[in-house]
């Protein structure tokens, strides 16, 4: 029998795990952090809904935190087979996991500064640096369009999915009792047509379909128009003498922001202030970025060729030392500042928004999707005063929001890719990784198209 259970990103956007079960063999799609309210995520984190010792493997769509955040507790907790990744999503996870695991150590200690003057008991870190070195030995990087044998009767394959760098659509195929099954994995599918990436590939054949839905209600604007909106935000800082603080993904966003403002500043359209990118992880990933150009469209490889370095130009300054992000806080604008992590959860982000929130000369600006409960939700959402570290914050500085620059696919490009996979097929599609509000109206375009429609909440399972 094939089952599937839904351990996260059921009905929610974070905490990707899908667990594919095929008699002894057992294979979890993702290993994602759950990323929400603080209170709620550490006991969600660790508390996993499978034993980890019983997992044959893991298959990861991409190096997103939200999508392989929890493999150093998974490893903790008696983990111990391949971890299966394109060769560019395997080295990018070494170095976002390492991030991570510092940033739970020094959020920690920040947190438990505010918690002993209150007289409360220190907390522990979801997990450490060391622990996340510990995964390192079990990734296993493997390219596109290649088998990669799991176990008797049971393959995987990867196909580019237009994310980010090294992204996957994984289909497991399953051999059982002369009867063949194809289970497809979006991950998180990307969009056609954007800068740096290959486009998502069609996968055809699937006779089930795990397919995110984050933007399944909505439409992005055109890139033209977000790249207008990014260059209008830079002009307002200009103007007020203010900073402009770009809370943004390390993989993905960062780099198509900085290619954006790259191509501006050729143009001659980007105005003249100071740019830093301030995250270790950031820097380190754009290191990746440039060490991987096969995973670029046309326009990207011919741009390397003819600038040398499609991340680096005139007026960007990539900020590794915690020393050096610190005396921007003290500097006057203008000046922008594109710091992670994307949904202000954690990182240095939260430390410029600290000195930056109760300015009115100040522009925050949001150009990836804001999870529910999460620190950049309420922000966006006009909450006046927000809590960070323990303390209130007012909030002055604008919040304007840009949604052309999603690497999410929006409604209309998830029914295009679809289309393009299935053709007349009309597999079992099991709606993950959107809100309620975004889920629903997909579902319903969807069954209007002859598709059988399943959002399963966390904890479900299915027999396939």
């Amino acid at each position: 029998m094939i089952s599937i259970t839904f351990c996260g990103a059921a009905q929610e956007v974070t905490g990707s795990q899908h667990l594919l079960e095929v008699g002894d063999t057992r294979i979890l799609l993702d290993c994602g952090l759950y990323q929400g309210r603080r209170a709620d995520t550490y006991e969600r984190n660790l508390a996993l809904a499978f034993k980890p010792e019983t997992l044959t493997a893991v298959i990861l769509s991409h190096a997103h935190i939200d999508h392989l955040g929890n493999l150093p507790n998974l490893v903790k907790q008696g983990f111990e087979g391949p971890i299966y990744a394109t060769a560019a999503t395997a080295d990018l996870a070494r170095i976002m996991l390492a991030d991570s695991g510092r940033i739970h150590e020094h959020d920690v200690r920040y947190v438990n500064k505010i918690r002993a003057r209150h007289g409360e008991e220190p907390m522990e870190p979801l997990y450490t640096e060391a622990d996340a070195l510990a995964c390192e030995h079990l990734f296993a990087g493997w390219g596109y369009h290649r088998w990669i044998p799991i176990a008797e009767g049971v393959r995987a394959i990867l196909s580019e999915a237009g994310h980010i760098l090294g992204s996957a659509l994984p289909l497991v195929e399953i051999n059982e009792n002369g009867h063949t099954a194809r289970v497809l994995f979006t991950g998180d599918l990307g969009r056609p047509d954007r800068p740096i990436l290959e486009d998502p590939e069609p996968v055809p054949g699937a006779d089930y379909i795990i397919m995110e839905g984050t933007y399944g209600d909505r439409r992005h604007e055109p890139i033209e128009e977000a790249k207008e909106k990014l260059l209008e935000a830079v002009r307002y800082i200009c103007h007020t003498k203010g900073k402009l603080l770009i809370p943004a993904f390390s993989v993905g966003r960062t780099q198509e922001i900085v290619y954006t403002m790259h191509q501006s500043f050729l143009e001659r359209e980007l105005p003249p202030v100071p740019i830093y990118v301030d995250s270790p992880l950031s820097v380190n990933a754009t290191d990746i970025f440039r060490t991987h150009p096969e995973a670029y469209d046309r326009e990207a490889y011919q741009m390397m060729l003819a600038q040398g370095d499609a991340f680096g130009f005139e007026r960007l300054t990539y900020v590794r030392s915690r020393e050096e992000s610190k005396t921007l806080n003290d500097r006057q604008g203008p000046m922008v500042i594109i710091s992670a992590s994307g949904m202000c959860e954690g990182g240095r982000i939260l430390h410029h928004l600290i000195h930056s929130l109760d300015d009115e000369r100040n522009l925050i600006l949001f150009a990836g999707y804001q999870a529910l409960h999460t620190l950049g939700r309420r922000i966006l959402e006009g909450e006046k005063r927000v809590r960070i570290f323990g303390e209130s914050y007012e909030v002055r500085a604008q919040v304007r929001e840009i949604s052309g620059f999603s690497a999410h696919a929006d409604r209309g490009e998830l029914l295009q890719w679809l289309e393009a996979s299935t053709g007349e097929q009309r597999p079992h599609i099991f709606l993950v990784h959107g809100d309620p509000d975004q889920l629903q109206p997909l579902s319903r375009a969807l069954q209007q198209r002859g598709y059988e429609v399943t959002i399963p909440r966390r904890g479900d399972s299915f027999a396939l």
